[in-house]
């Protein structure tokens, strides 16, 4: 009799597990059931960031959104071992290293002009990329514009920084995006470690004083976040792991063109460990039926890619499609979040009812 029952118990065991390819771990189900979700994008100017959570939903059943207007800040500093800093891409930021510049009060307007003329972003310049932060995103190792923050203050640069664009203002025809207004402006900007985080000295052109941020670093978080416009600090992202996926206007690039401004665009959070594969469906098959059809034990895990943060990026969508403005029916992803919780995931819409762009959707569901 306690032979049968142990063999009970085995068997019970192993069928309540549900297991995927490549011999992973079992996987861990999410405390959510899954929704559709309608990130708030903010229409055709695409004003806002939107950090999503898959795995913590509020009082409607939807996924946590995070939300912050583009322009809110400039400089990202990682809260990791590393002294790194990254640009805020969305508003098209760029910076270059002035020539043999060590102190930021002696530079001026007139010390850079040349320099400007590079210093730009979707000019269709090649060497432009030189001045953007690793579009991978694979970061703390990948390639920022701002060098790491050398231990030895006189080794730290001065840099001329594009403060990119704000956000447009006027109005946009139905079916059209708008990511950029007005020039933001130049500062010169110097960062160099204070203690166990950094100090960030920075001034308009001419000024001969600068001003000054500490920061602290915070390792709940990816990072630290400063607005130069503002004089502060702020919160901008989620807790490093409480967030997936984001929304936002995109600094990218195309091979032979440089840098390049994409709308609609869908980043992961692998800073945070989160990881992602793409599904392309074949044409003999239904897009939808294969979605609503996969399950945990088909996810192969060797597919996951942690080191690229545009797994999505503006693949999911075609703003120029024989049928006008479409989402990719014949996609979906596989999502593993920092806390090992795995989703599928796919996009249901591009624009509003109306046809105006910035009212994505997508649907979700834990494995």
């Amino acid at each position: 009799m306690k032979k049968l029952l142990f063999a009970f118990l085995l068997v019970a065991s192993f069928i309540s597990q549900s297991c995927i390819n490549d011999n992973e771990d079992p996987v861990s189900v999410a405390p959510v059931e899954g929704a559709i979700a309608d990130p708030a994008v903010g229409g055709a100017i695409q004003p806002n960031q939107v950090w999503i959570d898959l795995s913590d939903v509020d009082n409607q059943g939807k996924p946590r959104q995070t939300v912050n207007k583009r322009t809110d800040w400039e400089f990202a500093l990682y809260s990791g071992n590393e002294f790194k800093v990254i640009l805020n891409s969305s508003i098209m930021m760029a910076a270059g290293k002035i020539p043999n510049a060590k102190d930021i009060d002696a530079v001026t307007e007139t010390s850079v002009s040349t320099l400007k003329s590079q210093v730009q972003v979707a000019n269709f310049n090649p060497s432009n990329v030189a001045y953007i932060d690793d579009v991978a995103g694979n970061f703390p190792s990948g390639y920022t514009a701002i060098e790491e923050i050398k231990a030895i203050d006189s080794e730290n640069a001065v840099y001329l920084v594009n403060m990119g664009k704000e956000i447009y203002s006027g109005t946009v025809p139905v079916g059209s995006v708008v990511t950029g207004g007005d020039d933001r402006g130049w500062m010169k900007v110097q960062i160099v470690r204070f203690g166990t985080g950094y100090k960030v000295k920075y001034a308009a052109l001419n000024a001969t004083t600068h001003k000054e941020l500490i920061v602290s670093k915070n390792p709940a978080y990816n990072y630290n976040f400063i607005s130069l416009k503002n004089n502060k600090e702020l919160f901008i992202q989620p807790e490093k792991k409480k967030w997936d996926i984001a929304f936002t206007v995109f600094t990218n690039t195309i091979t032979g063109a440089g840098s390049y401004i994409y709308a609609d665009f869908v980043t992961l959070n692998n800073v945070g460990g989160a990881s992602a594969y793409e599904i392309v469906v074949p044409s003999s098959v239904s897009g939808t039926e294969a979605y609503n059809n996969f399950k945990a034990s088909d996810i192969v895990a060797s597919k996951l890619m942690s080191n690229d943060q545009r797994i999505i990026g503006s693949n999911w969508r075609n703003p120029v499609g024989t049928n006008g403005l479409e989402v990719y029916g014949d996609r979906f992803y596989v999502i593993k979040d920092a806390e090992g919780y795995y989703f599928k995931l796919r996009f249901t819409r591009l624009t509003s009812t109306t046809g105006e762009r910035g009212f994505p959707q997508f649907e979700y569901k834990p494995l």
